[in-house]
């Protein structure tokens, strides 16, 4: 069965196409990766992008995955995408408005490229997090403007914490489901999770994905009484205001530039404050989540930046010589888009960066929707 997979970023594409197997034991099978396209860009045109890749492939595919950021409470499996489900997710956009909304460009595309020849399956980042403990998701409001009316804490990034996780696993055998471990997915989107034998026990975004790290052009944690402030001081409507947190702040405001490479290139109290900031609040989140889980085996690093710039590793585990970590120099700076150990062997906890493939978890999330339905 060939499924296709799409992983609309804020500011990427990945797109796959995958031979996958059919019948019993096919969830855990190999896969075999048939093609691959990678686009960075704003302004990339979904219709045509899709077109071009689809025509490479041998045959139309049975389905197509579609990563879509946050799914709510609503929706905490992969889904088959109808109307209705259409409809719910856009009525997330809200929440995830530097993604939802461009997840249904995508979806919308294929489905009219494709029709009813393929099925569009929507798999949700947020669904690896539904099981997070209350203590963790609720925050301190009284349950009618909290819990109740679904303002919580849902977490992000679940595809890529989840191959981070399966990834440690692998590499680590003889620890059960992997143990205790940090994750990290540094990206234009930042965020950090908390794992116990596989299971989500905390993570650093919330209610919508602008919450905890500093990331490329989003603030991350700021106190909710900054908004009516600036609402009433700069006469904007907060709306705005929170465009302009998703969009303009983070390493962004703060240095000149959304990327912690191009900062390190351009040198300057500027730049090295902003950096200096974002590398602070991993740290920070990292020696909470270590509370969390009473210690753990090991710290994971993913994402573009996560596995390609080994000096902001760096400055990140600088820190951390309390909790046992001992940064391997050399393998750190060796360690640039491929897996490797970056700790030494006596480090107290295991630091390792990974390359995050969520485009597998994807396919293979859409052939079970199929083999549900069928």
């Amino acid at each position: 069965m060939l499924i296709a997979t799409v992983n609309s970023g804020s500011a990427s594409i990945k797109l796959a196409a995958f031979e996958v197997p059919a019948g019993a034991g096919a969830d855990k099978a190999p896969l075999k990766r048939i093609a691959a396209v990678h686009h960075d860009g704003t302004h990339l045109e979904p219709a045509a992008e899709l077109a071009a890749f689809l025509e490479e492939l041998p045959s139309l595919p049975a389905a197509l995955a579609h990563r879509v950021v946050h799914g709510a409470e609503r929706f905490t499996h992969p889904v088959r995408i109808d109307a209705p489900v259409r409809k719910e997710i856009g009525e997330l956009a809200s929440l995830a408005p530097l993604h939802n909304p461009l997840a249904l460009r995508w979806i919308d595309a294929a489905a009219a490229l494709c029709g009813a020849a393929a099925a569009q399956v929507a798999v949700f980042d947020t669904a690896f997090f539904a099981a997070l403990p209350r203590v963790a998701a609720e925050y301190a409001l009284p349950p009618s403007l909290g819990w109740d009316v679904g303002v919580r804490r849902y977490g992000f990034h679940g595809l890529a914490h989840e191959a981070m996780w399966r990834r440690w696993c692998a590499l680590n055998p003889a620890l059960e489901r992997g143990g205790r471990v940090i994750t990290l997915q540094l990206g234009g989107g930042c965020s950090i999770a908390a794992l116990e034998h596989g299971l989500p026990r905390d993570t650093s975004m919330g209610f919508s994905p602008l919450e905890g790290l500093v990331m490329a052009s989003r603030c991350g944690d700021i106190d909710a009484a900054v908004v009516p402030y600036l609402a009433e001081r700069l006469q904007v409507q907060p709306a705005r205001l929170i465009e302009s947190f998703n969009r303009e702040a983070g390493l962004l405001g703060l240095g000149g530039h959304g990327s912690p490479s191009e900062l390190l290139a351009a040198g300057g109290e500027r730049a090295e404050r902003a950096i200096e900031l974002y590398c602070y609040r991993i740290r920070k989140y990292i020696g909470a989540y270590l509370s969390v889980l009473g210690g753990c085996d090991g710290i994971v690093f993913g994402g573009g930046v996560g596995e390609h710039v080994p000096d902001i590793r760096r400055r990140v585990l600088a820190g951390l010589g309390w909790a046992g970590v001992e940064l391997d120099a050399p393998a750190n700076a060796t360690a640039v888009g491929r897996e490797g150990r970056i700790s030494t062997e006596q480090s107290a906890i295991a630091v390792w960066t990974v390359c995050v493939e969520e485009e597998p978890l994807l396919a293979r999330a859409a052939a079970r929707v199929l083999g549900a339905s069928a």
